[in-house]
């Protein structure tokens, strides 16, 4: 098992986000829990937790909520997904959970355990 502490970026209202952290609490896994909608991540958090992930800004970005739509981002590049995602972090995919030099997506949440190992 993992000896850093773990990072959620949690959404209390999303049941992915509740189920993975019931998952990891269940684990009584050292977590860190933060509300990212009330406390959003900086840019160059995203760029960290995007660079762990190995993913692209598209690949976190929520496409199907209204703002994506509002904000006319279907053709936006990484930079500007980046921005619209720190500026309105309801865009963030969720959960994430994050450790010392990873990170995982708990969609479905059992995803997120293979950071314990």
């Amino acid at each position: 098992m993992t000896t850093s502490t773990l990072t959620i970026w949690h959404n209390p209202r999303c049941s992915k986000s509740r189920q993975t952290l019931a998952l990891l609490e269940e684990r009584a896994v050292a977590l860190t829990v933060r509300r990212y909608l009330d406390d959003p991540p900086s840019l160059a958090e995203l760029r960290e937790v995007l660079s762990k992930l190995n993913i692209k800004a598209s690949d976190l970005v929520r496409k199907k909520e209204a703002v994506f739509k509002e904000l006319g981002l279907a053709d936006a590049d990484d930079d500007a997904l980046i921005e619209a995602m720190a500026t309105h972090p309801k865009l963030i995919e969720r959960p994430i959970v994050i450790a010392e030099d990873d990170a995982a997506i708990g969609r479905p949440p059992e995803d997120v355990l293979r950071l314990l190992s």
